[in-house]
């Protein structure tokens, strides 16, 4: 195992390829913590970072199997594509309609969520309710910039990377960068 460290990425993978398990988890093993970064930088409605981690390191055993060298790309940048795949799939798969998540949880965007909320709730309290959802509403207008709402808006909804690039014009990585931001802004702002 000493000498597998030396080796490259794309040695690895050719080697792991011809059936050296100790090539394949190498590259597991050096990888392992790119793929915890990149399942952090996503939230899995109804699932745990942990459920992510796992796909990735599924994207990541198919990139070992799949990657070829003579494609002219680097297996580090093959694997990031696999595994970010792997993840947006998995993504995907949890916020479709046959999802039990989605059908059983409330948008927080949708304007009749008072209708769901306790029957024996007070009208005090559904007033404090409305005004909070309010105030959570300007809050989000204030940190993000139009586009970052819209985006988180449509993602809230449950709408898919693909679907959200059609409504808004903008290619993927737009999109993806803009929940990015979204997150990253809303994380600052909540902590305060």
């Amino acid at each position: 195992m000493q000498d597998l460290k030396h080796q490259t990425d794309e040695d690895l993978a050719e080697k792991a390829q011809s059936g050296d398990a100790l090539a394949t988890e190498a590259l597991i093993l050096r990888y392992n913590h790119a793929v915890r970064a990149r399942a952090r930088q996503f939230f899995l409605a109804g699932g745990e970072t942990e459920d992510l981690v796992q796909e990735g390191m599924i994207g990541l055993y198919f990139a070992v199997r799949d990657y070829r060298r003579e494609s002219g790309k680097s297996f580090k940048n093959f694997a990031y594509l696999c595994v970010t795949r792997r993840m947006y799939d998995a993504i995907g798969k949890m916020t479709t309609k046959k999802s039990s998540v989605l059908t059983e949880s409330v948008s927080l965007f949708d304007g009749n969520v008072l209708d769901i909320l306790d029957e024996r709730a007070s009208p005090e309290e559904r007033l404090l309710d409305s005004e909070a959802r309010a105030e959570f509403q300007i809050r989000l207008m204030r940190e993000l910039s139009d586009f970052e709402y819209r985006v988180l808006n449509m993602y809230l909804e449950g709408m898919s990377y693909s679907q959200i690039c059609e409504a808004t014009k903008k290619p993927f990585k737009s999109v993806d960068n803009a929940l990015a931001r979204a997150k990253r802004k809303l994380q600052k702002a909540f902590e305060k």
